[in-house]
């Protein structure tokens, strides 16, 4: 499902090893959001992946996005991912 977010703040995006792409590497960065609402919305640390981890997204910027909760163990610990998998910038 899309839902409507604001984008607060976008990392420098990095490139990491992929077997899953031709040339072995393969673009990431992080992207802070929040939901629409006032001062206490939740947000959430997303990380975009390929072509979407190079484009530029702006401070108050609306995005459509749909992401991806994910939770894995390692070590006898769990962690949460949260993965972006789709956006698309608003234009008004």
């Amino acid at each position: 499902m899309l839902k409507t977010l604001k984008v607060v703040q976008q990392g420098e995006p990095t490139q990491i090893d992929s077997q899953k792409t031709e040339n072995g590497k393969l673009a990431k960065c992080s992207l802070v959001l929040q939901e629409i609402g006032g001062k206490y919305a939740n947000s959430y640390m997303a990380t975009l992946f390929g072509n979407d981890a190079t484009s530029l997204f702006h401070p108050g910027e609306l995005v459509l996005v749909k992401l991806k909760f994910q939770v894995r163990e390692y070590n006898g610990q769990l962690f949460q991912d949260i993965n972006v998998q789709e956006i698309i910038k608003l234009k008004f």
